[in-house]
């Protein structure tokens, strides 16, 4: 007895792991688990049009449709296939023949025998609890009650502060859960508010669902087990989604000016309603329009030529349309009018990005710089390996641990605590990793100043060398 007790905390521990390594669940482990049989009949009903697809699932944990025997891994390519369809959730429109219950209730199924199964004191508490959240958040979603939270508040359920490598499993959990967030949580910017929410119930039987030209909502398409590569920066990233300063096409110029006056703007939006953008008005577009007509008002200085882009569009997309025209008008998931971004913010978020870069090669090359004075390379290979075979090969980890050796700090000679310094050397290291991974979350002000100030403590000791 004692043998299959330990047999079964093994095996709940190694499903587990399924679920610690953040990958998305696949049919495959509904058949480890003896969730579903092979052979297992599938049946997508799409009642609106009155037609059924069915499949069955085969030993390997593959969904084969009917009756051309064509197979895939992902629930939601076949169910795509099946109905052709551009986006449907498969999990959700798959029901398992005999247990007349939905493909994503035996993966719930799947997630909480897990969780159950690992004890509350186990190193893995941590996974328990975003577990715990996502399914009430999952249960809020279906009561038609969905959790607002900002994408910051969402990381930190993680223990994450920015979407850095965690991102690949924040968005499994997510799927696993059937959850999605509305917006993109990747689109926008850390404190803008997003819906937990599933997707949209006719993704999962409706004759018209198609994938969104827009990507407003993100549908569960890509489910096997493979993270998305999503390096792409947004125009939603810089633009905080709450709202533009705006004035409608009756106003006066005063009214204009005022707003513009009083907020330092160089444009402001023309609105007819939340999603009826008739254009802008400028300082240019205004004294134009005093010029020629002393009692002008906003309809006479309106410019109709504005960019209206979605916030998930890719920045670099939009750079053209910034450079002609300054500034573009950014729609939220609903397509309002919901923010603006201007070649300033655009010059900001690349400054943003660039300053901490440069940094670290300066930061690099002085250390390099430091060292090819102070030793020989044989010395340098002693503490570092064989794989150092010259100064240019030299790696940050490097640099620690010819600094952590004592007798090799006592020869640079300088009046520094080497623990502190070796301390703040590898908060660096851990910085440069970030800013050489290009996240699109810019980096922390405390973590540039800390470049800032340990690139200036070496500039001053390089100038003594």
């Amino acid at each position: 007895m004692a043998s299959d007790a330990a047999a079964d905390n093994d095996e709940t521990s190694r499903r587990a792991k399924y679920l610690i390594d953040g990958r998305r669940v696949m049919v495959s482990d509904l058949l480890e688990a003896g969730l579903i049989q092979p052979g297992a009949a599938l049946r997508f009903a799409r009642n609106r049009i009155g037609t059924t697809h069915c499949a069955t699932v085969t030993d390997k944990g593959r969904i084969r449709l009917e009756p051309d025997g064509e197979e895939f891994r992902s629930p939601s390519r076949a169910a795509m296939v099946a109905a052709g369809m551009r986006a449907v959730d498969g999990w959700r429109a798959w029901t398992v023949v005999g247990q007349d219950r939905l493909l994503d209730a035996v993966r719930q199924e799947l997630l909480d025998r897990t969780m159950v199964g690992v004890p509350r004191q186990h190193e893995h508490a941590t996974r328990q609890h975003v577990h715990d959240r996502l399914r009430q958040a999952r249960r809020r979603a279906e009561d038609a009650d969905p959790e607002l939270l900002s994408v910051r508040e969402l990381l930190a359920l993680w223990g994450a502060t920015d979407r850095g490598d965690q991102v690949g499993q924040i968005e499994a959990d997510l799927a696993n859960h059937g959850l999605v967030t509305s917006p993109s949580f990747r689109a926008v910017t850390l404190d803008a508010v997003i819906t937990l929410t599933t997707p949209p119930d006719d993704a999962a039987g409706s004759e018209t669902a198609e994938a969104p030209d827009d990507g407003h909502v993100q549908v569960a398409e890509n489910d096997e087990g493979d993270d998305d590569l999503n390096v792409r920066l947004t125009v939603g990233n810089l633009s905080p989604l709450c709202g533009v300063e705006s004035v409608g096409p009756n106003s006066t110029l005063a009214e204009a000016i005022t707003k513009l006056s009083l907020n330092d703007f160089s444009q402001l939006a023309v609105l007819s309603g939340p999603r009826n953008v008739r254009g802008a008005v400028t300082w240019r577009s205004i004294a134009l329009a005093l010029q020629q007509k002393p009692d002008a008002s906003v309809a006479d200085a309106i410019n109709p030529r504005v960019e209206v882009v979605s916030y998930d569009r890719d920045l670099f997309e939009t750079l053209p349309a910034l450079q002609q025209r300054d500034f573009v008008f950014v729609l939220d998931e609903t397509k309002a009018i919901k923010g603006i971004v201007t070649t300033a913010d655009v010059a900001h978020r690349y400054g943003e990005m660039a300053t901490p870069f440069f940094q670290v090669g300066e930061l690099d090359q002085t250390l390099r710089w430091i060292l090819t004075r102070a030793f020989d390379i044989g010395e340098v290979r002693s503490v570092c390996g064989k794989h150092v075979t010259s100064f240019e090969r030299l790696t940050m980890g490097d640099y620690q641990r010819v600094l952590e050796n004592k007798e090799m700090w006592q020869t640079l000679g300088w009046p520094l605590d080497r623990s502190a310094f070796i301390a703040r050397l590898e908060e660096i290291r851990s910085i440069r990793n970030k800013v050489m991974h290009f996240h699109s979350d810019p980096v922390p002000e405390d973590a540039v100043d800390k470049l800032r100030n340990f690139t200036n403590l070496l500039r001053h000791y390089r100038d003594l060398a």
